[in-house]
Parts: structure tokens; sequence; C-alpha cells
């Protein structure tokens, strides 16, 4: 049976089968660098991580994609290791890695199995561009950063990058699906407030969870986190949002969380 015949209750814990059919696409990763070349947040993010990832350690990237941060951060010296779903991006994160001549290593799995990564074992952790927006239920989710504080040091540091559902008002195509999923929450109650589904790059029913600044917030705290810094980002998410104070929690696109 292929991957992406394989039945819906076969799938993963918190993966949709949008997100499996996503991870199993050739064209997804190898396009991937390319498709995403000029994407500003790629850049910024990259700063806030030089700022706080000051010296070299054991990282751990949770969707690494095709370890566009974590290179880098070996090259300076950082013992690296990408996590992700797709053996296609981990396969282009491999050959990177010895184009460059250091040393990656690469596991395949799911965010929400980290059983793998014996606790206190790393210093850092990422999870990038929305990777935990992907994973479906907010008990998923939850138990994501929960594996994170426990493999982390004390003292460890973890950044994330999630987007932001009330943005979504900012925009009349953002407004109109608003309209719908509110009453769609409140009523059905098939979906949780942020829960989307759409057609991304040749593949149907993507999904993503958007988050408010609250749940966001709540959720790192609950596992034990202090919150070292939390980044509004602008609309084009290439910079931090501009009078933050000024109803950041709804103009914010999303945020990028520094926490320990």
């Amino acid at each position: 049976m292929s991957n992406s015949q394989k039945p819906w209750w076969q799938l993963p814990r918190g993966i949709t089968r949008g997100l499996w059919d996503y991870a199993h696409a050739p064209h997804i990763a190898r396009d991937y660098d390319r498709y995403f070349a000029n994407y500003k947040l790629f850049e910024f993010d990259a700063q806030v991580i030089a700022r706080h990832f000051v010296r070299p350690g054991t990282v751990v990237d949770l969707g690494c994609g095709t370890g566009r941060a974590l290179l880098p951060l070996a090259e300076r010296g950082f013992q690296a290791v990408a996590f992700d779903l797709s053996q296609e991006m981990l396969d282009v994160v491999g050959e990177k890695a010895a184009a460059a001549g250091v040393q990656i290593d690469c596991l395949r799995g799911n965010m929400v199995e980290l059983g793998c990564l014996a606790d206190h074992s790393v210093d850092y952790c990422l999870c990038l561009f929305s990777s935990l927006g992907m994973i479906q239920g907010r008990d998923n989710r939850q138990r994501v950063i929960q594996h994170v504080r426990r493999i982390l040091k004390p003292g460890g540091i973890f950044v994330l990058h999630v987007h932001n559902l009330w943005h979504s008002m900012l925009d009349g195509l953002g407004r109109a699906w608003l309209l719908k999923h509110i009453p769609r929450v409140i009523f059905k109650r098939d979906l949780e407030a942020g829960d989307r589904f759409f057609h991304y790059r040749e593949i149907p029913n993507v999904f993503l969870h958007r988050f408010s600044q609250g749940e966001l917030t709540d959720s790192l705290r609950q596992a034990g986190f202090r919150i070292r810094e939390l980044v509004r980002l602008d609309v084009n998410r290439h910079r931090e949002l501009r009078q933050p104070w000024f109803l950041g929690r709804w103009r914010a696109n999303g945020w990028i969380a520094v926490v320990e």
C-alpha cells in the first residue's frame, strides 16, 4: 500500500490526510527553496534565532523542512538535529549538509510523538513557519509543547512561530471566512476556533490552525515555559509590528515566541 493510500484511521496522531499527502509529495520538498527564495519571514526569524542562540549546543528543529534554519546553526558549530514527517524534506537536508560540509542528524517522525528524544537532552528547539499549526487538535498541539519542555535542558530556549486567527478580520476574504467559521465552531462544533482546510500547491485539504494570542501564551505557560520575548509580526511577516501596543493582538499577522 502506498503512503497516499493509507486509510485515515491509520494516520499518525494529529496528522490530517492533507498534511500526510503534503509530507509525501516530492514536488513540495524539491521545489521548496525556490518557492520561498524571497520570503522575508525566513530572514526575520533567522535574526531572532541569532539573537537568542548565542552559545553552540544541541538544537532540534521540529518540522524542519529543507533545513533552512538549521544549516546556519550547524555552520556555527551547533549539533543540529532535523526532525520532519517528510522523508523527502530530510533527504534535501542531508544533501545540503553534505554540500556545506557540516553534520546534521535527520529523524523522521511525528512531532506529537517525540519519545525518541531523551529528557533534558537538547539546549535549543525550533518549530517555525507555523509547523505547530499543522497539527490538528489542541490536545495534540499541547502534547508537542510538553515534549519540547521535557527534552530541553534547564535554561533551554524554544523558538516558535504561529499565525494569528484574528488577523483575518483585516481583509475581505478573511472576514467572510470568519463569518462562516465562528458559527460553525459554536453550533456545529466539528472544528476548533482557528482550524482551516485549504488547497495548497496541488494538495487538497491541507490543515492549518491559527492561534489567538491568549491561546498561544496559555499553552506555553501551561507547559511550564516563561516567555522571554513575544514578537508581533507585521502584515507582511518581515518585521516586528509597528506600535504593537495598539490592538497588537488583533493586528499582528502572527507571533514568534521565544521562551525558556
